[in-house]
């Protein structure tokens, strides 16, 4: 049962220790959300990418906590049973709004992933301008907070095992939001200065996509050729995490390393043609 309370309940020692365990989940969870934010914002002229990330971040807060009210007081009809389907031998289901949401939102995460990393493997003629269309800043707002709520589902889910007390949830993310209003612009001028990191954005947000279809398929009891589909585990998405950023470190510094060693060879080309030579002999 949802519980309201004075702002003055607020601070009491178990719901400050629930608040930063909430705040704490809402960092952790919010890193995807984050990432997406920043590629979404680039979609739009540079002089309007910081706009586009302020309000659709300050747009979002104040609609996760409509949506955080809507969810804990009608929590029972995300979880009632939509549609059912039975193609025979094929695939079977029982899909759920909650499941649906979890569905939709990781499916948009795979193909605005996907495309992106398309466009960058285009090969285009340089002698053509080939610039992008670009989106208008209510387009970009629009997916920014749509996406935002669809990955504020799962963390109000997850708040709600943590406490029943509205007041608590609001906090943590109002305060959670915030930290995202103020890392959005350091996150994308990153991205922007190592141009390299952005494919490797990319890939993080294609897994993350994994990751929700495959837990909006369990959600909906979905089974293809008899096979359940299972979720993939946090634990697991952070691993694979872990590995890409250190297949890009370890790749990086040997590239450097390798045009260190190509530069040297054509500043120094009696070296290495005495080199070959004495290989020869």
């Amino acid at each position: 049962m949802l519980e309201f309370m004075s702002f003055d309940g607020l601070f009491s020692l178990e719901n400050f220790f629930t608040l930063l365990m909430l705040v704490l989940l809402q960092a952790v969870l919010g890193f995807d959300n984050l990432l997406y934010i920043s590629i979404e914002s680039k979609r739009v002229a540079e002089a309007d990418q910081a706009r586009v990330r302020r309000i659709g971040i300050l747009m979002a807060i104040g609609l996760r906590i409509v949506l955080l009210f809507i969810v804990v007081s009608a929590i029972g009809y995300f979880q009632d049973e939509l549609f059912t389907f039975n193609l025979p031998g094929l695939a079977e289901g029982s899909v759920n709004g909650h499941s649906l949401i979890v569905l939709f939102g990781g499916a948009f995460i795979v193909y605005t992933a996907m495309k992106e990393i398309m466009h960058m493997l285009a090969v285009h003629d340089p002698n053509t301008n080939h610039e992008r269309a670009q989106r208008s800043v209510a387009s970009a707002i629009f997916w920014i907070v749509l996406m935002n709520l669809v990955f504020s589902f799962d963390s109000i889910l997850s708040a709600l095992a943590l406490t029943k007390v509205f007041l608590v949830m609001a906090t943590a993310i109002v305060i959670s939001g915030l930290m995202m209003l103020f890392l959005a612009d350091r996150v994308s001028a990153f991205l922007s200065a190592n141009r390299m990191y952005e494919v490797l954005g990319l890939f993080v947000l294609f897994i993350v996509g994994i990751m929700l279809v495959s837990e909006g398929g369990h959600l909906a009891h979905i089974k293809l050729a008899g096979y359940a589909v299972e979720p993939m585990a946090k634990s697991t998405f952070y691993f694979v995490l872990i590995v890409l950023l250190l297949v890009d470190l370890v790749q990086s510094r040997y590239q450097r390393k390798l045009m260190a060693q190509k530069q040297h060879e054509i500043d120094n080309p009696k070296i290495t043609t005495a080199s070959i030579d004495a290989n020869l002999d």
